[in-house]
């Protein structure tokens, strides 16, 4: 075990507030000792609504399977319930990154517009940014590029959790500009938003590609409609243009191949290229040695066996980023820095674990409009293993930053 450092004492200081295992004292009673979030928000195309933001600071995304994101009265963080986040066998709805695969989801997003961030726009903003999926934009909760950020959350881990389970427990995921395109000529450039919505009338995007925007029509080829009397349109051939998707989280705290881990991924292109795969394989890779392409960097920052790691108590993450610099179009790059700690108590004693160093590492990507941070269960790779824990205590401060939004 390590000490603090000067790098992490401001966050110590900041953040840290340590509980031991949870009590079921004075609980409200037992209909009441899980409460059903039963809300959803897609942050991409809607504006959260005041009784769809959870506790002032987020709102729920992903399907709406039963239970799967509770407040917890029986896992107390500081006297007030938790997240408990539950996916069972069946809840894997979502299409994987490669074909054939799933994905299940049940995650609370720090980021979010309302409608009071469109207040005092061109009447038109709102709804243009819902057919560009950018309506998150313009929200809270945006960690800025080029900035050092500080964040601290709490995880709780039951002591019969599955070791064998794959699943994302935290991440901070980037922002992709859907107006940075390449056409089919293979030249790439920003659109203004009118280019882009003059674009979507005879495209329609899958993932990262355009196909030819074609009208469904009936046997007599008269037009269909769906049931708000829209024509309905159809992909139809691929026309040679992309658009910008992102790529894998930047950041992930996780549980995979029997460890628990964390990644830092990078992408320096300006135009994420998705064929390129690039990513740190958790079992056979070394700690702080990174695997790269051209363009991206995947380094597992930290990982120790799942079976070893703390169970039936709060362990507080503690962490420090200096996102990579990145040159928009040149593709240039600078490294970032890392610094992290993990606390807990074991029999009444205080444990703090300095698990990661200050380290140089080439963490973020080459976006303009920068990161958010998401917590809860994001279970990749069509694992469909039963798993539930919980999660509280967040707290994010922008500790530095030279970053103007482009939105605001």
């Amino acid at each position: 075990m390590k000490n603090f450092t000067s790098t992490t004492s401001l966050l110590s200081g900041l953040f840290f507030t340590l509980f031991g295992c949870s009590s079921t004292d004075n609980l409200p009673n037992e209909e009441l000792s899980l409460v059903p979030i039963t809300e959803r928000v897609n942050i991409q195309t809607e504006i959260a609504k005041p009784e769809q933001i959870i506790d002032g600071q987020w709102v729920p995304i992903g399907p709406q399977s039963p239970n799967s994101i509770q407040y917890d009265y029986t896992t107390l963080y500081n006297n007030k319930p938790s997240y408990k986040f539950e996916l069972d066998e069946n809840d894997n709805t979502i299409p994987g990154y490669n074909e054939g695969t799933t994905k299940g989801r049940a995650e609370l997003s720090y980021c979010y517009a309302t409608s009071t961030d469109f207040e005092g726009k061109a009447e038109n903003t709102l709804a243009n940014a819902q057919k560009i999926l950018s309506v998150y934009h313009y929200g809270k909760g945006i960690i800025p590029p080029n900035s050092t950020s500080e964040h601290s959350f709490s995880v709780y881990f039951p002591k019969n959790m599955n070791t064998d389970v794959n699943t994302i427990f935290a991440q901070i995921h980037g922002m992709p500009d859907r107006t940075l395109v390449q056409n089919p000529d293979g030249d790439i450039y920003k659109m203004t938003d009118l280019e882009f919505l003059q674009l979507l009338e005879t495209t329609i995007f899958k993932s990262n590609i355009g196909y030819e925007k074609v009208m469904e029509t009936d046997k007599n080829g008269n037009p269909k409609y769906d049931a708000n009397g829209n024509i309905r349109y159809k992909a139809g051939e691929a026309n040679g243009w992309l658009v910008e998707q992102g790529g894998y989280p930047p950041l992930e705290c996780g549980i995979s191949k029997g460890y628990l881990y964390i990644k830092c991924n990078s992408d320096r292109k300006w135009l994420t290229n998705l064929d390129d795969r690039t990513n740190a394989n958790v079992e056979r890779t070394e700690v702080m040695v990174p695997v790269s392409s051209e363009y991206k960097t995947s380094t597992v920052a930290y990982k120790t066996p799942f079976s070893s790691f703390p169970r039936n108590c709060w362990v507080t993450f503690n962490l420090k980023i200096t996102w990579s610099r990145y040159g928009g179009e040149i593709e240039s790059i600078t490294q970032g820095k890392i610094d992290w700690e993990i606390s807990y108590k074991k029999d009444k004693a205080l444990i703090i674990d300095h698990i990661i160093n200050n380290e140089n590492i080439y963490i973020g990507r080459n976006d303009e409009n920068g990161y958010y941070f998401k917590f809860g269960i994001y279970r990749t790779n069509s694992d469909t293993t039963p798993l539930t824990y919980n999660l509280a205590n967040y707290v994010e401060r922008i500790a530095s930053t030279n970053f103007k939004s482009p939105q605001k």
